[in-house]
Formats: structure tokens, C-alpha cells, sequence
């Protein structure tokens, strides 16, 4: 399984046919001090594999601060179905992660990193900044 699309949002759905639906997609988080608590992000995420891949795999995804401290680490189970499988475009798997209350020691590039089967797959870095240094609020 590789990953093809990996964002942060304010919220994001997936409807019953599938659809991924994205509302606030961002990159940048604006802060007033440190430690700063955020509310709310969803992690959206976006498999693509062939029919080999059906079944299950072990995903990983860990968020990093610019000094590599470990901020989250989260592990489950992503199953496959093989009836999702298009002749144009392999299989094509959403998923949709909420993180709630997550907080940042520091100003930097943030990273989350995708793992899928033990194997690097994505990298998505966040970008945290201080209102006093200026950027856009999330």
C-alpha cells in the first residue's frame, strides 16, 4: 500500500459512497504563546494499492517536533477489501484521523510521518508559528 494523499484539515469526511469530503485544509497553525493546545486537526489520508493488497495492514503514524521529541504516536489496523479494486485505479482507500488537544511545545516544522507495514510512506510536515512572527491562522 502506498499513500497518494496526505493533508491536515479542519474537519474532513468520508460519505457512504466513499467520497472524502475537506473543509479548512491547512498547512500552517498561528499560536499566541507556547505551549499551545490545538482543538482540534484531521490527519486525511488517502491508500492506493493494487489487488495484491487486499487484506491487512499495520499503520503507524507518528508526529514529530522540529527537535524530533515524539509528540504523538498512533498504531492500528488498516483493512483492505478487494472489492474496491478498479481496473484504472487500483484500490483506492480514505481514511480520515481526528486529533484532538494536541500541544506544541515549540515554533517549527511539525512532521508527520506515515508508516505503513513498518515501511516510510509519507511525510507531512505542519508548520507552527508565533503570532508575534506573523502567517495565517488555522
Amino acid at each position: 500500500m502506498d499513500v497518494d494523499l496526505v493533508l491536515t484539515a479542519d474537519a474532513a469526511t468520508i460519505d457512504g459512497s466513499g467520497k472524502l469530503n475537506l473543509l479548512g485544509v491547512f498547512d500552517q497553525i498561528s499560536v499566541g504563546r507556547f505551549p499551545a493546545r490545538h482543538g482540534r486537526l484531521s490527519l486525511v489520508l488517502r491508500f492506493l494499492g493494487g489487488a495484491g493488497d487486499a487484506g491487512t495492514h499495520k499503520l503507524t503514524i507518528k508526529l514529530s517536533s522540529p527537535k524530533g521529541k515524539e509528540l504523538v504516536s498512533l498504531s492500528g489496523e488498516l483493512k483492505v477489501s478487494p472489492g474496491r479494486t478498479s481496473l484504472q485505479t487500483g484500490i483506492r482507500v480514505p481514511h480520515v484521523i481526528n486529533l484532538d488537544g494536541i500541544v506544541f511545545q515549540e515554533e517549527g516544522i511539525h512532521t508527520f510521518h506515515i508508516l505503513v507495514d513498518g515501511r516510510h510512506q509519507a511525510t507531512l510536515p505542519l508548520t507552527i508559528v508565533s503570532r508575534r512572527m506573523g502567517g495565517a491562522m488555522a
